[in-house]
């Protein structure tokens, strides 16, 4: 039996919603079930709404629904905002003391009362609702008293105190069941995700200028390089941060950067330096809706046709767009290890959605993750950094090493690194990248770079790439149709597409950008699309959405 469950759990920012959330989370995912939070908040930092929106289900689920059938308000804002989302047999828990609701089903708690009689903090308030949620569902109180016990610290004792009041005052309504999983699964951003998979490849430094929402990676490596040799590096901005790493991988230390659009659209310059110097490096860029500042806290996948032309002149990269967080670990482990062996730079393209939402995670993905290797130099005669080769692949050797001289430029070159300008030469370094782009290929094929989910056998399909992936599965299972994701975009695996699209006599386009990018894309390679489903408000898709525009496409396809 599928259970599923949404919960929206929010306040102004400040009063600890968020954190009230990922405890709900944590509770549920200790019970075996799988978790998946989307966090809306405003570009605040006190005041206005923010709330976490949590679905809880004993299949994998990557996006949220619309209906809810639990609010926790920890202001009177949040019953505002969401009240028309509450199920007719949802449930409010909110805060009496500071309004009151007596139309639908509702607990109120005295939090502000429950906390005060303690000597607690205001923000503590998130957890005297979180208590009687929890009793609520006839989830036992050792179960809340341990989380809280493994969560807090410093003010463990005041927190027990409070939960445990509340708890007590409170009565239970139904009976939420442990799962009969085992395997607990890891509760992680995407954020963390992606560090995890860069961590995994062998990445020794990273750099980036905050910016929503890649900052979480900064963030969070910060905290691992307290306890590891990784180095995390905040600079002025965003062109510091790209030519800081392009130094130190030039000295053969792996590096990344993590930015977002306006932060990448800075660094493209050198996006094309790395491609001419041929030095490995993994740009991390994760959209937001733009363009300029846009709506710096929420979603898009806006960048693609950008990221995709990002760098002047014929340059070679490769670009991966990963769906959910197990994949953006993979995929940022594998871009690093992918960019050393064929000494050029890759982007992983992410989003707010997949950034800075929680997920369960099996950390099963990083055993998939391969070191990173290069063809290094063993030659004892003279070094030549752009060595010609076979396959476009120079060997690579560092500063330091003896008897050799390492050169580096932004000019074309010749085989030992000197600036040249004659025709044939020029010629010549642009054919040695030129047959590596082909071997890029080549390991691109042999790959997985599409996937396909739902009715695999179904003439109507759907294509996505990125975020949309969770919603957009989810639909075309509903329905009972194919659906096809794409993970590397560049270079472009038009073999796996072509193959994947046998049979398909409808393909419909889903995508959380205005212009159909990606149908721009496929267009180039000749590959029709027959509808297509676009998002750009700035918020990502939902199951249900998609649902309802696959119906109407599919109803006026039969008429």
């Amino acid at each position: 039996m599928n259970t599923d469950y949404s919960i929206v759990v929010g306040g102004a920012a400040g009063l600890g919603s968020r954190r009230a959330g990922l405890l709900i989370a944590k509770l549920f995912s200790s019970l075996g079930y799988y978790v998946f939070i989307y966090d809306d908040y405003q570009s605040l930092i006190r005041g206005g709404h923010s709330f976490s929106n949590i679905r809880i289900s004993t299949s994998k689920k990557l996006s949220y629904c619309s209906r809810i059938d639990f609010l926790i308000a920890l202001d009177k804002r949040t019953w505002n905002e969401h009240q028309s989302e509450l199920k007719k047999d949802g449930l409010l828990v909110y805060n009496s003391d500071n309004f009151n609701v007596s139309e639908v089903q509702a607990i109120g708690v005295s939090a502000q009362a429950i906390v005060k009689n303690v000597g607690g903090k205001k923000i503590m308030e998130n957890i005297a609702l979180l208590a009687a949620f929890v009793k609520a569902l006839g989830i036992e109180w050792n179960a809340l008293k341990d989380l809280l016990t493994k969560e807090f610290g410093k003010d463990r004792k005041i927190n027990l105190e409070i939960a445990k009041k509340s708890f007590e005052q409170n009565k239970s309504l139904m009976k939420i069941k442990k799962t009969r999983r085992k395997k607990q699964f890891f509760l992680v951003t995407g954020n963390q995700a992606i560090a995890q998979g860069v961590i995994q490849a062998g990445m020794k430094l990273y750099f980036a200028y905050p910016m929503t929402p890649a900052t979480g990676i900064l963030h969070y490596l910060a905290r691992c390089g307290q306890n590891s040799k990784i180095k995390t590096i905040q600079l002025e901005n965003e062109l510091a941060v790209i030519n800081a790493a392009l130094g130190s991988a030039y000295a053969g230390l792996p590096s990344a950067v993590g930015t977002s659009g306006g932060g990448f659209a800075l660094m493209t310059e050198s996006l094309s330096l790395a491609c001419q110097a041929e030095i490995p490096l993994l740009i991390i860029n994760s959209q937001r809706a733009a363009p300029a500042s846009g709506v710096p806290t929420y979603t898009a996948q806006s960048d693609l046709s950008f990221a995709l032309a990002a760098g002047h002149g014929d340059i070679v990269k490769f670009l991966a767009a990963p769906g959910d967080a197990e994949e953006a670990c993979y995929w940022a482990g594998r871009l690093l290890s992918l960019s050393w062996e064929y000494q050029t730079p890759s982007v992983l393209l992410v989003d707010k959605q997949i950034s800075e939402s929680t997920f369960s995670f099996d950390e099963k993905i990083l055993a998939k993750i391969e070191s990173i290797k290069y063809l290094k130099d063993n030659n004892r005669s003279e070094y030549l950094r752009y060595q010609d080769t076979k396959k476009g692949i120079s060997p690579l050797s560092f500063p330091g090493e003896k008897g050799k001289v390492i050169k580096t430029t932004s000019y074309e070159h010749n085989e030992a690194g000197n600036t040249i300008e004659d025709e044939v030469g020029v010629q010549k370094m642009q054919d040695k990248r030129l047959r590596k782009y082909e071997e890029m290929k080549k390991a691109v094929e042999g790959m997985n770079t599409v996937n396909v989910y739902g009715n695999k056998k179904s003439s109507k399909a759907i294509l996505t790439w990125g975020s949309s992936k969770g919603p957009a599965k989810e639909a075309a299972e509903n329905l009972n149709i194919k659906m096809i994701q794409l993970l590397v975009l560049q270079p472009f695996p038009i073999k796996e597409i072509e193959r994947v699209l046998e049979g398909v006599k409808s393909l419909i386009l889903v995508e959380n950008n205005a212009l159909g990018q990606l149908g721009s894309v496929l267009t180039s390679y000749n590959i029709k699309i027959d509808a297509k489903i676009l998002k750009y408000n700035s918020r990502p898709f939902l199951a249900e959405e998609i649902e309802e525009a696959l119906n109407k496409i599919l109803k006026n396809e039969k008429k």
